[in-house]
């Protein structure tokens, strides 16, 4: 799993002879109607608009950033229809690598949640398991590639954890329902960990906003 910062929205007026910030140019917006349009002042503001739930004003500012993960995580991310994305393709470029992932017991009472108990002798199982099928699965697709098989067909030789990158774009309101939602522990891990990572970057971005969320 990899996560990193490909852009933010970059104001470009100037008040009092500064340049806004991305929390700068929220609080702008948001003042449209205020002849304290251009005050500098906006942490108060931000918290307020939060606590509110006046979430339309944190649709003024973007922010982009590119994942690598596995085909079997980047599904639940696409489903955030309030995001615009960009994938990589398998019908255009070759498939580079197949992830690996520590494996966990199901939780027989809770459907969507696992346990890190399973026994040492199931883990090494495991793992030589999704050896075997990486090395065949990646083994087969070369060879179809070899014999002029498409690209578009070859991949159904892929398992789910084939690795994949995406570029994830959306406002402020978006980030911060996602991630209220992927943070939670009925997430899976590797998507959590994924949301905890995009986090830590927004937390950078939007220190004001963070902190009127309570983010540590």
């Amino acid at each position: 799993m990899q996560v990193r910062l490909i852009s933010v929205t970059a104001p470009l007026i100037q008040v009092a002879n500064q340049t806004l910030t991305p929390e700068g140019l929220i609080a702008y917006c948001a003042r449209v109607s205020s002849p304290r349009q251009e005050t500098l002042d906006y942490e108060k503001l931000l918290a307020y608009c939060i606590a509110h739930k006046h979430w339309s004003v944190f649709e003024m500012v973007d922010m982009t950033v590119e994942i690598v993960t596995s085909r079997a995580i980047s599904p639940q991310i696409l489903r955030h229809k309030s995001f615009q994305f960009q994938e990589f393709s398998q019908s255009y470029a070759k498939a580079q690598e197949i992830e690996r992932y520590q494996p966990r017991r199901q939780d027989d009472k809770n459907r969507q949640n696992s346990l890190n108990d399973l026994d040492a002798a199931t883990i090494q199982w495991f793992d030589a398991a999704q050896e075997r099928t990486a090395r065949s699965a990646m083994d087969m697709y070369h060879t179809a590639l070899e014999k002029g098989i498409a690209k578009e067909c070859a991949r159904v030789l892929l398992p789910l954890g084939t690795r994949t990158k995406l570029y994830m774009k959306g406002a402020v309101r978006s980030w911060i329902h996602y991630l209220e939602v992927r943070t939670d522990n009925s997430t899976q891990q590797e998507h959590r960990e994924i949301a905890l990572a995009i986090r830590k970057i927004f937390m950078t971005q939007f220190p004001v906003s963070a902190a009127a969320l309570n983010w540590k």
